[in-house]
């Protein structure tokens, strides 16, 4: 079933059997497109309406009025879209582009749900329902910057008596397990393997205790150096639902065991047959394509197990929840993460954002075409057009492709007299942490590499400038993110070559024929060859120096 609204609402994609709250909701929202209403000079492109209330979506008065007290006094368009489906149980993924408020559009249903959870446990002796309450989230995210600020949101949420309305914790770069059981646990998937593998009476009690999972940048998490361990993690959570499922139907009461530090084999499979299944899951065409000789052939003698592990993925109860998060998540190709999650969450509720992969309207771009001559007067130029803005606190990040390059555009505005922070994978934790606050607070240049791309959320960064472009259409997408946010208006410049010229004139074409920029720029190896020919057929007699020798 497929809900449309007009282009000032999010869509609803495969969603059946919605909840009150969501027709509710549907009928709140204004009918008025984005544009127009940022035509108006209003923030209709953030915010949803004014009748639409963090009550209104059905959260608890004391949450509502926690939110409310931290100075969110109504939803964004994405947060008004998410909380209904969370809410509701079932799977979902949010697909929106930067700066909408995604992190409080999952964080905000969960505190709801595990303060409920909390309220009501005390009231039920039922085993059952003990179960289903006594229960943690798990965040994951590819960094641990974004860990420490997604635990940080999480704790800033404060009830009447001045304290936390829950307790989250980061494990990750130097913190170690918590003492306290948190409600919120943020990791890095490396970290969260290395704590719980070690000891597996923490492991098994661990994924037996989450109920709500959500992949922040899930697009990052599902591919490259991330995918192996998340998908692991997916297996060990998917595999205890399962388990859970089997000993409810059967009425009993055993629990995973440990026996002598190692688990028995009939209490979890081990690690080939977790993959397995994975590879299982790729290669049926459908739900329903296991006919009777399928069934013949599969319980021949060795795989007997194998077939009846099929066959369980089908029919088992749910009793997790699966939470995407993502402001990159393309479709095109079987292996980009959007399509790792149509096969793997079919029955996944998409909420997708109205500026997904396309310019957001609040943006102004200029595009400066500079040669090895030109580029150092062309930044000097971009950054002192900001600095003298008028801006009480004015702050500018200026994006490199490299360590080497970031390092050189630092020494060009120093020599011009500018100042400017480093941010880098070659500095350390400590000294990341500490610029990125300094930043915040007083503002100035930020120069930086793709690490500060993804979900790191400065208020009120007014510039972005590219002193390097973009080497994809999603890391320009996280870059330009990193302004205009929550409502708010910003520029982006960005400088390119020649060199960058196929990548700039496909992104540049797609804005403006409003079409998203993974249509322009597909990840299909046809397409990515054909840019780098041409690129290279012009630039072959007219090499060009990168600001990383300068």
């Amino acid at each position: 079933m497929i809900l449309h609204r007009s282009s000032s609402m999010l869509n609803f994609y495969r969603l059946s059997s919605p909840p009150k709250v969501l027709s509710k909701l549907f009928r709140g929202f204004a009918t008025a497109s984005a544009v127009e209403a940022d035509k108006k000079g209003s923030n209709d492109t953030f915010f949803s309406d004014d009748n639409v209330s963090w009550k209104y979506l059905g959260l608890s008065d004391r949450l509502a009025c926690a939110l409310e007290n931290s100075g969110f006094g109504r939803p964004s368009l994405v947060q008004a879209a998410s909380i209904g489906p969370i809410l509701s149980g079932k799977d979902v993924v949010v697909a929106a582009e930067t700066g909408s408020g995604k992190t409080h559009s999952y964080l905000i249903p969960l505190i709801d749900k595990l303060c409920g959870a909390r309220d009501g446990s005390e009231n039920t002796n039922s085993e059952r329902a003990l179960t289903t309450l006594d229960g943690l989230s798990l965040v994951l995210c590819p960094n641990v910057l974004l860990c420490e600020q997604v635990a940080r949101m999480a704790n800033g949420l404060f009830g009447d008596n001045g304290e936390p309305l829950l307790r989250a914790a980061a494990i990750c770069g130097r913190q170690g397990w918590p003492v306290d059981k948190p409600d919120i646990i943020v990791s890095t998937p490396a970290a969260l393997l290395n704590n719980i593998d070690p000891k597996k009476h923490r492991r098994l009690d661990f994924i037996r205790g989450v109920k709500y999972v959500v992949f922040d940048e899930a697009d990052m998490l599902l591919c490259g150096s991330f995918q192996n361990q998340v998908i692991r993690l997916i297996h060990m959570l998917r595999f205890d639902e399962k388990q859970l499922s089997q000993m409810n139907k059967s009425g009993s009461e055993k629990h995973v065991e440990v026996i002598d530090g190692s688990l028995s084999h009939s209490d979890m499979e081990d690690e080939e047959n977790l993959q397995n299944e994975y590879i299982s899951e790729r290669e049926e065409n459908s739900e329903d394509d296991c006919d009777d000789k399928d069934l013949l052939e599969e319980t021949k003698p060795g795989s007997i197990e194998k077939k009846g592990w099929r066959r369980v993925k089908k029919t088992y109860e749910r009793s997790k929840q699966y939470i995407f998060v993502a402001a990159t998540l393309p479709l095109n190709g079987k292996k980009t993460a959007g399509a790792v999650l149509k096969h793997m969450f079919p029955d996944a509720i998409w909420v997708n954002g109205n500026f997904l992969h396309c310019h957001n309207p609040r943006l102004k771009q200029k595009w400066i075409d500079v040669t090895v001559d030109t580029q150092v007067d062309a930044l000097i130029k971009a950054v002192n057009e900001r600095l003298g803005s008028g801006a009480d606190v004015s702050r500018t990040m200026v994006f490199a492709n490299t360590v080497e390059a970031v390092e050189a555009v630092a020494k060009i505005l120093e020599t011009a007299g500018i100042e400017c922070y480093r941010y880098h994978k070659d500095l350390s934790l400590e000294e990341r942490a500490s610029t990125i606050v300094n930043f915040q607070e007083g503002g100035g240049i930020f120069v930086c590499t793709d690490a500060a791309a993804r979900g790191v959320d400065i208020p009120n960064v007014s510039h972005v400038i590219q002193a390097d472009f973009a080497t994809s259409a999603v890391d320009f997408l996280h870059r330009v993110g990193r302004t205009a946010r929550a409502g708010q208006y910003g520029l982006v410049t960005s400088l390119y070559t020649e060199s960058n010229r196929a990548l700039v004139d496909a992104i540049r074409q797609a804005g403006k024929l409003g079409q998203p920029v993974e249509t322009a720029f597909s990840r299909k190896r046809g397409f990515r060859n054909k840019l780098k020919k041409k690129a290279f057929n012009k630039v072959r007699d007219t090499p060009t120096v990168e600001l990383s020798r300068v």
